[in-house]
């Protein structure tokens, strides 16, 4: 029997389906079997992390001269997808570190791109991004950490707040203030973990994500030289920001459907062995006409991230606008379709050991992070109002 998942990979030209079958193969032996673990434990799998980096994960679309994969947005996202079908918290924490690698290396000088994107690749250097802040969460243009340049350094003082990776990533890739109020005036900076005056807050119980420590970074007169500016430009740190959550809502959607792609094929295996009033459950309309709905949503689910991800690639004039689309529309349709799976499991989809309630406790944050999904709808009701009022 060959699943939707299993025929659009099938109609992949050969490279393609390589990386997509070597992604598939290394999810299945090195995530899979320890994700419910991992969850229980809150293990943030470093050792599994560098193994994935071996194969080429950790700078999926850095350049290859800088010592990246060289590959597309568009093959990011497959990547993604069949990592977060073994476990979503830890294909979301690697689609994080792939973000940090990449403005490193489109925005970062030759020699920072050189020190730092290597070591990115490998994981050696395991990178966090960190934007949010305890007052300016979707208002992101109003953070308030600030950057001083002092001589030859700057001095950071602030917190950021949901950061993942804090207190285990290596590389804190840092937006800051250095001018006025308003995106202009924000800059970014590479700030190490063994910097004198950066600590953590204490490790945020969380409903899901279990597998990745979430905690505030806090910079208390942190001191970096001025060349851990990044591009050594100031003012240009919220373009920065922002491009690089281009991709990473890309990569959270596939996280997304590759979790509901698992809780899926659960659900269907599950039914198609359970019998009640004297027939198998698969045979009652209402259950089919429910994976029907399913299997719709992830096949568009997985046709629209595709769409956006070539955009991406492209550099196409609605990428901003496909990406928050794709995001919005792929963690919604997505986190339904695993409420919907563990709805079929009844009551034993509510129990752990099943690994249904796990996908949906980490899908359920996709829709709040990298841009809510209200603030998706924002930015394409701005494109759409543009659009209208120019025509």
């Amino acid at each position: 029997m060959t699943t939707l998942a299993e025929a659009a990979v099938a109609r992949l030209d050969g490279d393609e389906r390589v990386i997509v079958e070597t992604a598939a193969a290394f999810a299945a032996k090195k995530l899979a079997p320890y994700a419910l673990e991992w969850d229980a434990s809150k293990h943030f799998p470093v050792a599994e992390l560098r193994e994935a980096a071996e194969l080429g994960m950790g700078a999926i679309y850095c350049s290859e001269e800088a010592g990246g994969s060289g590959l597309r947005r568009l093959d990011g996202v497959r990547i993604f997808e069949q990592l977060a079908y073994a476990d979503p918290a830890v294909a979301s924490f690697l689609s994080i570190h792939n973000m940090c690698a990449w403005m490193v290396d489109h925005y970062g000088t030759d020699e920072q791109r050189n020190k730092w994107v290597p070591r990115l690749a490998t994981m050696e250097t395991i990178a966090s991004y960190c934007l949010t802040e305890p007052g300016a969460g979707s208002d992101a243009a109003a953070l308030s950490t600030r950057a001083e340049r002092q001589g030859d350094e700057y001095v950071l003082t602030g917190v950021k707040q949901f950061i993942s990776g804090a207190g285990s990533s290596d590389l804190y890739v840092v937006m800051a203030r250095t001018g006025d109020a308003g995106p202009k005036g924000i800059s970014t900076f590479l700030v190490e973990k063994d910097t004198p005056g950066l600590s953590f807050g204490a490790q945020e119980h969380k409903m899901g994500w279990n597998a990745q420590p979430t905690a505030q970074v806090i910079l208390d007169e942190v001191r970096v030289p001025a060349s851990n500016l990044l591009a050594e430009t100031e003012g240009i740190g919220f373009g920065i920001a922002m491009n690089g959550l281009n991709g990473g809502r890309l990569n959270i959607a596939a996280s997304s459907l590759g979790g509901a792609q698992a809780a899926f094929d659960k659900a269907a295996a599950y039914v198609s062995s359970r019998r009640a009033f004297g027939n198998s459950l698969l045979d009652e309309p209402t259950i089919r006409f429910t994976l029907a709905d399913m299997a719709t949503s992830l096949q568009t689910s997985r046709l629209m991230l595709w769409h956006a991800a070539t955009a991406l690639d492209d550099g196409a004039p609605d990428k901003v606008e496909q990406c928050a689309m794709a995001k919005r529309f792929v963690t919604d349709s997505c986190y339904d379709v695993a409420d919907k799976a563990l709805q079929l499991h009844g009551g034993y989809g509510y129990l752990s050991e099943y690994g249904i309630e796990k996908i949906v406790r980490d899908l359920r944050v996709h829709r709040i992070l990298e841009g809510t999904n209200e603030i998706m709808r924002v930015v394409l009701g701005r494109s759409i109002a543009s659009r209208y009022r120019e025509s």
